[in-house]
């Protein structure tokens, strides 16, 4: 699993109608957002991805400290938007237009996208989430900016000296 965590001082994600998606021009039928600190979280699941790579990121996600103070969403209580984002795992290396392979089909990843929201929350977290596979336009104040990738592949890597 791979994560694009932002630190944002206000976020929302708007649902669009599946009538006018393409042109992004559809009308918008949910806000979920907040104002005030907090991180937005653009989720990515590859094929061999399971629950406990959800869990494990979810984890480390939570209790990151990037908040201003050196603080976690955990210890501030900071509010998280949650989208799915199977376009962190295009390959642009050969060709003008990115392949998709990598990403896990929504069978997979839609179960593992729930998992990860379902920590968060059992941990104690607000989090508000995209509709998964739907049309969505994400606005957010960057704060710092503070941006980091967080894949599951490298947690788990040693790490060299």
């Amino acid at each position: 699993m791979r994560a694009v965590v932002q630190r944002v001082s206000r976020a929302e994600v708007r649902i669009l109608s599946e009538s006018d998606a393409e042109d992004h021009d559809g009308a918008v039928v949910a806000r979920r957002g907040f104002d005030g600190e907090g991180l937005v979280v653009l989720l990515g699941v590859t094929h061999d991805d399971g629950v406990e790579e959800a869990d494990l990121l979810a984890d480390k996600v939570w209790g990151q400290r990037i908040l201003r103070g050196e603080r976690s969403c955990a210890h501030a209580d900071a509010p998280l938007v949650v989208v799915s984002q199977f376009t962190l795992y295009g390959d642009v290396r050969r060709g003008r237009r990115p392949s998709w392979s990598a990403a896990a089909p929504p069978a997979v990843s839609r179960p593992l996208y729930e998992q990860f929201v379902s920590r968060l929350r059992a941990g104690g977290a607000q989090v508000h989430t995209g509709d998964f596979g739907a049309a969505m336009e994400v606005d957010l104040v960057n704060d710092g900016p503070v941006t980091l990738v967080v894949d599951t592949d490298e947690l788990r890597r040693p790490r060299s000296r």
